[in-house]
């Protein structure tokens, strides 16, 4: 319905969290998430690498940290040494893995820098390769080269999968969807039916690499469900085609390396336990282990005393299965133990319940040890899979805990689901943002949460435009109320502020909008007046987040006022900053005179003044070009702010429709926007007015500058740069894109249409990404116009995939240099 996809549409983990006033959970409790994020590559791992001063000779170095597909290296030798640490990327520099320089007849020499340290080359060679781990071969060479290993399970790879229901046996599965691991998978043959479909995280203990069945003993059958739905010649001629075409469908041994191991059991037939059924984990019920397989696995049933009982629910479990407990462990925590449907009376006691049926207990010693370390707290929040349809994800507050378990109630499902029972080591919890990172729809709440108490009763600005009488009235009952209310004309008191839309309004403020704004605002609390005002003004900018960066407090700001976080929403995306507010009366006037001329408008545009005919500063007989010289305030648009200045403009992305959009957001360290590139919003991107368009000075400039370029750029190929001050990769000067085969173009690419650009990607390894390109309407006059900083801004893609789109874009732009430029 229209309300629902409204709030699709507005969900934003930042906000929602200060809105219900809850925290997220820490990131490091979701070990299976982590382990999904590791490339390959570890710090300590040794390879041989090109020396940079002699192309011809290789020396051994070792990996310091890594980021996405780049490598920070040290040659061996250098010791603690950092000065000559030097950044490659995976899929450009010469690396291979230690042994490669002896294979293929190439000279390993020391380096320059470190001769002197080493006297004696085969003597060092011996001492620090003496049980070193080498980089694997395969992500340095051939065709996973630089790809992160969770990308190798790719749709249409094949993997065996356990049928926990109802024995050990196993069938092939394929992979029809990857979303960050969690994969959903169909059983072969079932090609056309997503009945059976499954989803499953790549760690799940009961899935494996095909071949596993043959090597532990086990038989590889459909399950019952589906075993009716062919004939036993067309399943083993299934199985026949599978093992002919397992090379090019298999999937990389060492991804499975950090699978849990399944350790040795010691339940026997006929104990009693108490269990979660984890198809329905809702309640905790009495359990018989049903049947022992061997010394890893045993069947469970949940007990059900009904004669005409429906289904048994059992399931195959292993000693670390989550949802098993010894006998009164719900007693001793105080929790609810729902009887077997049929149990006489509503007391279930575990003593008469066993004598009844002549049963034992399972002892203490057959289940693990439990853990409460794990960083979980009540009421924080976290994104949970919906065991009851596994296709929703939806928002989790974790309500109580017991030991290593989580009682989450979930939010937005379809169909309203009882609080479920999650173990703390689940791999279908995620933490927050891990859906917007992987591009997966996240179940946003079925209400809109509503605001906690505001200071000021006055409504947002953002949801409609508000006449002077709202605003006015809103403030004096705001003065009225107050607890501590002022005195009129006292001095926290702020005078009425009048906007004056007649003068001139900038490069900045849209003069329409201004005209819209109410006469004045206030009188009222300094902060609280001054606060609506800006906020009215931020929002009648061209572009909201460039007045909000103008706006931001400077770490020199000598007010010494009072802080107030203002928000600004663009094109989609959501931006906070700290703005200073003075506090008194006395300070008002000037403090409206120099946020005027921040924003390069006349000096009477607002305040304490009302300019009725003509205004003292004589602002209507001056053009923009030359107000803003008179004024003198450009300040080369603030290229020599110092690191940091704009440290507390944050930036957040907004789903702008229900179609997925890649996010980084937690997992690699989120890029902050310099106060320089905040608004490199793609040129040609559809979203916002026309105004805002005709005003977008910085894309306008941008595209003049293509035709200025040409010479320029026939002789240097661009190289990318990184912007992100604090996490600094390789500075420009270490990376440089080599570009790969020459790219010759049937077409102008400044002619192509949208279809053209997708066309062009789905030709490349970054066919994915061509999804954000058809979303965001970029065009080949578009595509030009992007760099890797626009790309990671504005696309939020991780630094890898980011570096290989724009290594095609490059290719893209030197074909247009060579082919077409002239």
């Amino acid at each position: 319905d229209a309300g629902s996809s409204v709030e699709e549409m507005e969900f934003n983990w930042d906000e929602y969290l200060e809105d219900t006033g809850a925290t997220a959970a820490p990131h490091g409790s979701f070990k299976h998430v982590d382990t999904s994020l590791q490339n390959g590559f570890a710090p300590g791992m040794k390879l041989e690498v090109a020396v940079k001063s002699d192309q011809n000779t290789y020396w051994v170095a070792t990996i310091i940290t890594t980021c996405g597909q780049l490598l920070l290296l040290r040659y061996d030798g250098y010791g603690e040494d950092r000065k000559a640490d030097f950044w490659c990327d995976i899929l450009t520099a010469d690396l291979h893995p230690i042994g490669w320089c002896e294979q293929n007849k190439k000279i390993l020499k020391v380096p320059e820098g470190i001769k002197d340290k080493i006297p004696d080359q085969e003597e060092f060679l011996q001492r620090v390769l003496k049980g070193a781990c080498s980089a694997p071969a395969n992500l340095l060479e051939g065709l996973h080269r630089g790809k992160n290993p969770l990308d190798l399970i790719a749709p249409g790879s094949r993997l065996e999968l356990q049928n926990i229901r109802d024995s050990l046996e196993a069938w092939i599965v394929n992979v029809v969807e990857n979303v960050g691991g969690r994969l959903k998978l169909r059983y072969e043959g079932l090609e056309d039916s997503d009945k059976f479909d499954q989803w499953l995280f790549y760690l799940d203990p009961f899935l494996h690499q095909v071949g596993w069945a043959a090597q532990h003993g086990y038989s590889l059958q459909p399950p019952l469900a589906i075993r009716s739905l062919r004939s036993e010649a067309d399943w083993q001629e299934i199985l026949k085609k599978v093992k002919e075409e397992e090379e090019e469908s298999s999937v990389p041994t060492d991804l499975f390396k950090d699978k849990p191991v399944i350790g040795v059991h010691s339940f026997s037939e006929g104990m009693k336990l108490e269990a979660v059924d984890p198809m329905a984990p809702f309640v905790i019920s009495p359990a018989t282990v049903l049947k022992v397989y061997n010394d890893k696995y045993f069947m469970i049933e949940i007990d059900d005393l009904r004669p005409d009982r429906p289904t048994s629910q059992c399931y195959v479990c292993h000693v670390n299965s989550a949802g098993i407990f010894p006998v009164q462990w719900s007693l001793k925590n105080g929790l609810h133990l729902s009887p077997p449907p049929g149990y006489p009376g509503q007391d279930f006691d575990w003593a008469d319940y066993l004598k009844q049926c002549g049963a034992e207990a399972a002892p203490q010693s057959c289940f693990p040890s439990l853990t409460s370390d794990h960083g979980f707290k009540e009421n924080m929040k976290l994104e949970a899979v919906n065991p009851v349809d596994p296709e929703e994800v939806c928002i989790a507050t974790v309500t109580k805990l017991k030991d290593s378990y989580l009682w989450l109630q979930l939010e937005g499902s379809k169909k309203p689901v009882p609080d479920c029972i999650v173990s703390v080591e689940s791999m279908n919890i995620f933490p927050v943002g891990w859906c917007e990172t992987n591009g997966y729809q996240l179940r946003p709440p079925r209400k809109a949460i509503v605001n906690k108490q505001k200071k000021i009763a006055v409504v947002q600005p953002e949801k409609q435009i508000l006449s002077s009488r709202t605003v006015h009235d809103g403030l004096k009952n705001q003065e009225l109320n107050s607890s501590d209310s002022v005195v009129i004309n006292g001095k926290y008191c702020c005078p009425k502020i009048y906007f004056n839309h007649r003068c001139f309004s900038g490069p900045y403020l849209n003069k329409g909008r201004i005209a819209e704004l109410p006469q004045s605002v206030g009188p009222g609390n300094c902060v609280l007046v001054l606060k609506e005002v800006l906020t009215l003004l931020i929002n009648a900018a061209y572009k909201p987040s460039r007045v909000l960066r103008e706006l931001q407090l400077d770490e020199e700001a000598a007010w010494h006022g009072h802080g107030e976080t203002l928000k600004a929403k663009y094109k989609g995306k959501s931006y906070r900053a700290t703005v200073e507010v003075v506090r008194t009366a006395d300070r008002v006037a000037d403090f409206c005179r120099k946020t005027c001329i921040k924003l390069e408008c006349c000096p009477n545009l607002f305040g304490p003044q009302m300019v009725l005919d003509k205004c003292s500063e004589n602002c209507s007989v001056l053009t923009k070009t030359k107000y803003t010289h008179y004024y003198g305030k450009r300040k080369n648009k603030r290229i020599g702010r110092p690191p940091g200045g704009h440290s507390n403009l944050e930036v957040a992305m907004k789903k702008p429709n229900k179609r997925r959009k890649r996010r980084k957001h937690f997992f690699v360290h989120k890029k902050k926007r310099s106060s320089t590139s905040v608004d490199n919003t793609p040129a040609g991107s559809p979203q916002g007015s026309g105004a805002e368009e005709e005003d977008d000075q910085d894309e306008s400039e941008l595209s003049h500058s293509l035709a200025q370029d040409r010479d320029k750029r026939k002789r240097k190929l661009r190289t990318f740069s990184f912007s992100d001050d604090e996490n600094k990769p390789p500075s420009p000067k270490d990376i440089k894109m080599e570009v790969a085969e020459k790219l010759q173009l049937d077409s102008n690419p400044l002619e192509w249409s949208v279809a053209d650009v997708v066309r062009f990607l789905k030709s490349t390894d970054c066919a994915p990404l061509a999804r954000i390109f058809l979303d965001q309407e970029i065009d080949g006059q578009a595509l030009l116009l992007l760099t890797l900083p626009t790309v990671q801004e504005c696309m939020d893609l991780k630094l890898g995939p980011a570096i290989k789109l724009c290594h095609h874009i490059e290719r893209v732009k030197l074909a247009f240099y060579q082919q077409f430029a002239n």
